[in-house]
This record gives C-alpha cells, structure tokens and sequence, in this order.
C-alpha cells in the first residue's frame, strides 16, 4: 500500500513539474498537453489492459507531448511478464486484444513478433477467429497489421487464412441504420485500401453517413445519449482519411468537431463521457488519441495509426 501511495505520490509531483516549467516558459498549455499529463499522473505504471495501459501508451506516443522513457520502459515489462503469464494467449475468443496490444508496442518501438518469446500477431492469420468478434475484429486487425505494414504471419492452426482482401458491401453500412462508432472505425481501417473502386464508393458513402448522423449542435448520440467517444472516433475517422475535422460537413451551428468535443472537457484535463457526467477514463483517453490525430494533422505528420514514422 505503502508503494502504490509512493508511485502515485510520483507521478503527480511529475505532474507539477511539467505545469511550473511551462509556467516558467509562459507558454500557457493545450489541452492536449493536459490531458496526457493528466492520465499520466492518474495510471503511474501501465500495463497490458483495455484501460490505463495499451490505449494510453499508444496515445500518448501518438500525442507527440513528451513522457519519461521510463514511463514506456515499465509498460514494456509490464507487458512482457503478463505475455509470459498466460502463455502469449492474451484471449481465446477476442483477437482485439492482440490487436491493440500490437499498436501499442508499435508505437513505442518495440517488436510484437517477439515479446517473452511471443509472436502476436500470430492469431491474426487465422481468418475465423478475428472476425467470430463481427466487424471489430477485422476493422482492429486491419489497423494493426496496416500500422507498420506487418505481413500477415501463415497461422498453421487456422482452418481459413486471414488476408488483406477487403469484402465489399459487407461492413457497417450495409442494412439497418449505421452505427456512428462503428462506421467512424470501419473507415479507420479502410482509408487505406481506397485505391480500390469499390472501397472508395463504401467509404464516400460511410462519410456522408457520419455527416448526416450529427446532431444540430454538432454532437453524435450512441446508446441514446450525446457522447464524446463517438466525436473522437469520428475525428480520427476523417484525419485517416486526410479530411479536416473543420470541414464544412462536420461544421453545425458554427461548432466545428474538436470545439465540439471540448465541451466534454474538465479542467483537470479529464474528460466526461456526457456533457454532464463526472470524468471517465476511457473518454479521457479516447479523447487523447482524437486530439492528437488532429495535432499531427495540422503538422504534416503521419496520421494516428500510420506508425511507419517508428523505428524499432
């Protein structure tokens, strides 16, 4: 008890002292830059988890605002010892949790091939089992696999290969009403494949969907209820597919999308879930990786999940 009060205790006077250096600089400070020290100081040792771990690790790497390397050191080791744990099986029904361990440890510059003697991408060459998850399954793997041009590994104990072909007509859209999260992550992991004609006509089609599902003032509605996870996927949705998130179709009532989701925002950094909630973790780091695919919009740089920019 006694350690973890020690750890905490840590992080926020790290916290502070990257607030009194910027004060000392006088350079006032983004929300970006709040945000990431803000979880920092509220998850001071990430490890291998859905929340405060592989998210926010990938986040913050992703944000460019700058974090100890130990920080990313103790995620790594952290990671290792649960890979080694459970005998590189992270899951034997959800693939996803390959997948988003694989964009974390891509982004900090470390090898999925390899961790504790683990291959994870492995499980990604069996086809049946990615997609038993519906359409995330394959929406994640393909943002893994395509995040620095991994080969699908041959999956010796998959009945059906997993490849790169893109089935058309077959995702989000297609029958019933499109979901906005679900879309917004569809065109995630398509914005690559839009030299293909039949790609480029599911993903025009995918973002006027988005467009006409805003709200007048600009917000989305999942689960019947405006929510700031929704704008964030919808943000790296369009910076994916190299369309500003102030594009006149996403602009309502004045409000362009990152003013939008900023009325989530606390002043500690955190953000809520609804406009009038209490701050939620999983919002704040969601809320992290949108604005930092905004951030290397804006500076030219690779977008969220092309992490070719790493070297390992």
């Amino acid at each position: 008890m006694k350690s973890a009060h020690l750890k905490r205790l840590s992080a926020v006077l790290l916290l502070l002292a990257m607030l009194f250096s910027l004060a000392a600089c006088g350079k006032e400070e983004t929300q970006l830059e709040k945000t990431a020290w803000y979880l920092q100081a509220q998850v001071p040792e990430p490890t291998c988890s859905a929340v405060g771990g592989d998210w926010l690790v990938f986040a913050l790497v992703r944000s460019g605002v700058k974090v100890p390397q130990k920080y990313f050191d103790t995620y790594y080791k952290n990671t290792e010892d649960y890979v080694a744990s459970v005998n590189g099986v992270l899951s034997r029904k959800k693939n996803t949790e390959y997948s988003r361990v694989i964009l974390a440890l891509t982004a900090i510059g470390k090898d999925p091939q390899n961790v504790a003697g683990f291959d994870l991408l492995l499980p990604l060459g069996d086809f049946d089992e990615t997609v038993s998850q519906g359409v995330n399954g394959a929406i994640f793997a393909l943002l893994a696999l395509d995040s620095k041009n991994y080969e699908i590994p041959a999956n010796p104990a998959a009945d059906t290969q997993a490849t790169r072909e893109i089935p058309t007509g077959g995702w989000a859209l297609t029958g019933g009403e499109p979901d906005v999260d679900v879309t917004a992550m569809a065109l995630q992991a398509l914005a690559k494949y839009r030299e293909d004609a039949d790609v480029l006509v599911a993903v025009e089609r995918g973002v006027t969907a988005l467009a006409d599902l805003q709200e007048p003032n600009g917000a989305y509605t999942s689960w019947g209820e405006e929510n700031s996870e929704s704008v964030s996927q919808v943000i790296v949705a369009l910076t994916e597919l190299g369309i500003s998130p102030d594009d006149e179709r996403f602009v309502k009532n004045g409000q362009t999308l990152e003013q939008v989701l900023l009325r989530f925002a606390q002043e500690d950094g955190s953000f809520r879930h609804t406009a009038d909630g209490k701050s939620d973790e999983m919002a704040t780091e969601q809320a992290l990786y949108a604005l930092a695919a905004i951030s290397r919009a804006q500076d030219g740089r690779t977008t969220l999940y092309d992490i070719t920019d790493t070297e390992q």
